[in-house]
């Protein structure tokens, strides 16, 4: 069995609604992605700032013995589903390295950073 994976959404960037009323994007965006079903082999957790602002919607997969990605740009409202598929996707990957042509557009246009698991060797220097 492949190993539970983590879904970071980035909860604290502001809104861009020039009154600053209502819910944070990336809020909005956690609360559709936790009413719409979590994958199964996934956890959903609600961070702070993942340093990423100006391209928000932010969120992160990453599990044991897998790489790390960081995309952004998704909508607080449709990228739920987007996320929710992704993260199905990138659960079932064995080192997390999803397929480019099984990766929605969406994924494929929006990565951030692509960061590899930690090595368990001792570096050669």
């Amino acid at each position: 069995m492949v190993d539970a994976v983590e879904v970071l959404i980035c909860v604290t960037c502001k809104s861009t609604d020039p009154d600053g009323e209502g819910a944070r994007p990336g809020a909005r965006l956690y609360d559709a992605f936790v009413a719409g079903g979590v994958p199964d082999g996934v956890t959903v957790r609600a961070v702070d700032c993942l340093s990423n602002c100006t391209r928000s919607c932010t969120v992160a997969l990453r599990g044991p013995d897998r790489w790390t990605y960081v995309y952004g740009n998704l909508g607080p409202d449709s990228g739920a589903e987007i996320l929710r598929d992704g993260a199905a996707r990138y659960q079932a990957a064995a080192d997390g390295l999803v397929p480019w042509r099984e990766r929605s557009q969406h994924f494929r246009k929006n990565c951030i950073a692509r960061i590899p698991p930690l090595f368990k060797e001792t570096p050669h220097v």
